[in-house]
């Protein structure tokens, strides 16, 4: 959206600026027209987080960033593929001529080769569709994915209360405030951000995608039933964000936990709102390490909110989270690490009528110098329960030395572990609904 000109069959692009609809930098995206007679009929998108994309700390997320070039190279949209062949030398030099350039620029164009290819595969598959039933009855199609989203999305919203909801973050004095109005007449929903906190110092801000992004994953839950995730599902959402606020940062504002932890608060808020469930865990504890040779990035599970009628599960990906975590005999083949222990954290989901899911404990001791970095939420503030039930247990963070000294760590962190130094994660648990019997 942001070229000038024509695109053609084989056109490639690439970004991952947050001003530009990305939502931070190793999270880099290419999309891919789909070129129909000439013209360009559709456009196709892989997004894929890439291990290093620069920054001030292995792993693009450091703890502590101020501004969006501390956190790696910033890409707007540019040319991967002109002429019609991959122009390796042009990336490599984007990706080394950032002030904080990429530690491993090969592993990053290996990357981005993969996204083409799964580009070029639905590319293929569309034309073939195309060809077979024609561009106007293509397009009518995915008008009514579109339509049917929109009609289950505006049945539930039929069945909504109106509400409200205020929730504190770790760092002191930052909220995100929502209110949720609906129209039952024209069954649709006015989401308004009004009273949340404005533009983080740090990196606790949130590209606008962001808030777009959890109205519809929350809205889409709701529906209960299996429908495709699209566009439609927005169409019957006015979503107010003020701007200059940490859900509507600047165009320089530093942004990597705003994808990983202000989405999740985004997510228990709105769900506080409606009053639907307790908080899930509220964090993606993010755990990265690394250093110049290697690096490795982990987000690890807790546990989700109870409702009525059920309980929250232990140790597990939820809301704004998909990622699963590697294989432990394939994670200490690559790595000079060893994976001491992981396992469900006992009695840290919230108590009530029904309970809230338990957390999760990892931890792995390293086999050479690493930098840690850590960004992780619900450290200081509960993930909280409703309808009576009782908060999940905050996180916790903490260093063992090789001489068995241990040091606790707040949420957001970097820590310089040697060869025989452990790091412990313990994740949050789930709020708990209703009163305990």
């Amino acid at each position: 959206r942001r070229t000038k000109g024509t695109v053609t069959e084989g056109d490639h692009f690439a970004l991952n600026a947050p001003y530009a609809g990305g939502t931070h930098l190793p999270d880099i995206t290419v999309v891919t027209p789909v070129i129909w007679q000439g013209e360009a009929v559709m456009w196709l998108g892989a997004r894929g987080h890439h291990a290093d994309i620069g920054g001030r700390t292995p792993g693009s997320a450091p703890p502590n960033s101020r501004r969006l070039e501390d956190e790696g190279v910033v890409i707007d949209l540019m040319p991967l593929t002109p002429g019609g062949s991959f122009d390796e030398a042009g990336v490599r030099d984007v990706l080394t001529g950032a002030r904080y350039p990429a530690r491993n620029p090969d592993q990053n164009i290996a990357d981005l080769k993969a996204q083409i290819a799964a580009n070029e595969t639905g590319r293929r598959e569309l034309l073939d569709q195309i060809a077979r039933i024609g561009p106007g009855e293509m397009a009518r199609w995915l008008g009514r994915v579109q339509d049917n989203a929109e009609a289950a999305v505006r049945s539930v919203i039929a069945t909504l209360t109106p509400g409200s909801y205020t929730l504190p973050l770790d760092a002191e004095g930052r909220q995100i405030s929502v209110s949720v109005s609906i129209d039952k007449h024209s069954r649709s929903a006015v989401i308004d951000f009004a009273g949340t906190s404005a533009q983080d110092d740090g990196n606790y801000n949130a590209p606008l995608a962001i808030s777009r992004a959890v109205a519809l994953y929350v809205f889409r839950m709701l529906v209960g039933r299996p429908i495709p995730l699209n566009e439609g599902c927005l169409k019957p959402l006015d979503i107010r964000v003020p701007e200059g606020s940490m859900l509507n940062p600047g165009r320089d504002a530093a942004v990597i936990a705003g994808n990983t932890e202000v989405s999740q608060s985004i997510c228990n808020a709105l769900i506080g709102a409606l009053g639907v469930a307790g908080a899930a865990q509220g964090t993606m504890n993010n755990f990265i390490w690394g250093n110049a040779d290697f690096q490795n990035y982990e987000t690890i599970a807790g546990g989700t909110g109870a409702g009525p009628g059920f309980v929250g599960c232990d140790a597990v990906q939820s809301h704004m989270t998909n990622t699963r975590m590697t294989d432990p005999e394939v994670l200490e083949t690559r790595f000079p690490v060893r994976l001491d222990r992981l396992a469900i954290r006992p009695g840290s989901g919230g108590e009530g009528e029904w309970r809230g899911g338990n957390g999760m404990i990892r931890e792995v001791t390293f086999l050479a110098p690493v930098t840690v970095t850590t960004l992780s939420s619900s450290r200081r503030v509960a993930p909280f329960g409703a309808g009576g039930g009782g908060p999940g247990a905050t996180g916790r963070n903490s260093v063992r030395r090789a001489d068995g000294s241990l040091e606790e760590l707040p949420g957001n962190a970097e820590a310089q572990l040697q060869s025989g130094d452990s790091f412990i994660m313990e994740t949050p648990g789930g709020g708990g609904w209703g009163k305990a019997l």
